[in-house]
């Protein structure tokens, strides 16, 4: 389509499209044109402007290879959008803005914010809302708010589509959330909570945490927050969910469990910690059997964050800025892990730079519990920190104190990638899963019943297919690991189709499946009874 030949229509210069208010006439004739343009049925080609339905004009501004005279022509000439916005056309904006806004009042975590809190959000993103709906789409792609499984400590988490629970495995602190202190070898429904809609899950040593899709978070097991795996406070079991009433006037997208410490995400992208502040270790002061949440001060205060993730005594955060996409950390710096080329710690959150270096966009960060990774928009793997058995992917075991692009992935576009204690699993874009590091307990998934026992518990140092998941023939799109360094671990891998297969550790009932007597692991993924579509 070319406007300078069309004979009959003028170009408008592009900027009075997409960057500059559509105020471009008196206030008495902007009044005027206003009840005009309000008569959907009646009015007359040229009388309503592409304004009155900006997800339309979201979608050609995006999808379509459209030139500057392209746009003119299409502003003058497509008069037959006359169906109504979600809201009334604003002349205050451009057309790109309300076509942001307008797509931001169809997503899940922008619908119920009343007129302030979004203004407050649109603030912390930058002032456009633009910016918002770019913050709340990197939110969606890299928190998992559909079915989800969860490898804990000794104990699993799967929530289905629908926003139902199940736990199963380990359970002396009541962290199934069943009102016992009963091991279950087989997934079962948290009763209690039907009728809430969960959304997110987190599995610590001895508790879980769970996140209604109304932001209120449930917590059951240990009642403390922050103590290590084998710490002394928290003697008392809570063995049913029930909400954190300090996080009542929070509305909470995600949690992480770290060694001492807790941490959760508001919607609005703030973070907010629980314990291990003494030392100022995690920008406050506070003692390990706080049960109050604290916000994570420094440089995060006024940046929002799109996903957080916790590994042993360390915190990484993924923020979404007008710049563009970032990873700060803050914690223990033992073995590099913190990126910065230091094993120093960071008592406030503190910018990776290298990922400007390597001209990376992050959209999903993994904390193990001594190393971690990233994902990339164009699919690279980072990853940095211990890496001893090899669970860096680089060949070796040498520690990397800055992240590090896996060389041998460079011909797998990843979309997701999990970490563990020495573990790694990349997925990639068509569903095929690596993994490299530690082989205990045959969490690597590289044995399978054919091929016998030989490998079972082999170190992997560089990316190797999984097989025995590339047999299944089922896309898969979430990998969950066991991220402790106390339990053996195990690994879920969770397909499109909401099918569950588990491998590893499973002495404590943790894999969902009944193991045969005197066995303590599964070497080859195993169909997990549980339909999480």
């Amino acid at each position: 389509m070319d406007a300078t030949t069309s004979g009959a229509t003028p170009s408008i210069p592009l900027h009075l499209i997409i960057d500059e208010p559509l105020s471009l006439v008196s206030a008495l004739q902007q009044t005027y044109q206003r009840s005009q343009r309000h008569c959907f049925g009646e009015s007359t080609p040229g009388e309503f402007p592409l304004a009155a339905n900006p997800s339309i004009v979201l979608h050609v501004l995006t999808s379509c290879n459209l030139n500057p005279e392209d746009l003119a022509h299409l502003e003058v000439t497509c008069t037959f959008f006359r169906k109504p916005a979600n809201f009334a056309p604003d002349f205050q904006l451009s057309i790109s803005e309300l076509a942001a806004l307008d797509m931001c009042e169809k997503r899940a975590i922008f619908k119920p914010m009343r007129e302030e809190e979004r203004q407050v959000l649109k603030q912390r993103c930058g002032g456009s809302w633009k910016l918002v709906l770019r913050y709340i789409l990197a939110g969606e792609a890299c928190r998992r708010e559909k079915s989800q499984a969860i490898a804990g400590p000794g104990h699993s988490i799967a929530v289905t589509s629908g926003g139902a629970a199940y736990t199963f495995g380990s359970n002396n602190s009541g962290q199934l959330g069943h009102g016992t202190l009963e091991e279950e070898w087989r997934p079962r429904l948290i009763s209690s909570l039907q009728g809430i809609r969960i959304i997110q899950a987190a599995a610590g040593a001895g508790r879980s945490i769970l996140i209604s899709d109304t932001g209120k978070v449930f917590a059951f097991g240990k009642d403390s927050f922050g103590e290590a795996e084998y710490g002394s406070q928290g003697s008392k079991a809570v063995t049913k969910p029930q909400i954190v009433e300090s996080l009542k006037d929070v509305f909470v997208v995600q949690a992480a469990i770290g060694n001492f410490f807790t941490a959760v995400l508001s919607r609005e992208g703030r973070v907010y910690t629980f314990s291990w502040g003494n030392e100022m270790k995690l920008g406050h002061q506070t003692e390990p059997n706080d049960v109050e949440p604290h916000p994570l001060l420094g440089p995060l205060e006024n940046i929002p964050v799109v996903q957080i993730a916790a590994g042993y005594c360390y915190l990484l955060a993924l923020a979404c800025q007008p710049s563009g996409m970032s990873v700060y950390s803050v914690g223990c710096g033992l073995g590099g892990k913190l990126g910065h080329g230091s094993r120093t710690d960071e008592k406030y959150p503190r910018l990776i730079d290298q990922f400007q270096q390597l001209n990376l966009q992050p959209t999903v960060v993994a904390a193990g519990a001594w190393h971690a990774a990233v994902v990339g928009k164009d699919g690279r793997v980072c990853t940095w920190g211990w890496g001893r058995y090899g669970c860096l992917g680089h060949g070796n075991e040498e520690c990397e104190s800055v992240p590090k692009v896996v060389e041998s992935l460079n011909n797998v576009k990843a979309v997701h990638v999990a970490t563990g204690d020495y573990t790694t699993f990349v997925v990639s874009e068509e569903g095929d899963v690596y993994s490299f590091g530690c082989g205990e307990s045959s969490s690597l998934g590289h044995s399978t019943a054919q091929e016998g026992e030989e490998n079972r518990h082999s170190n992997v140092l560089t990316p190797q297919l999984v097989t025995s998941l590339k047999r299944i023939n089922e896309k898969v799109v979430q990998i969950s690991l066991t991220n402790s360094i106390y339990w053996n671990a195990h690994t879920f891998a969770l397909t499109d189709s909401g099918k569950l297969y588990a491998f590893g550790a499973g002495d404590k009932g943790q894999l969902g499946i009944e193991l045969v007597s005197q066995q303590t692991e599964r070497g080859h993924p195993e169909r997990v009874e549980v339909d999480l579509s």
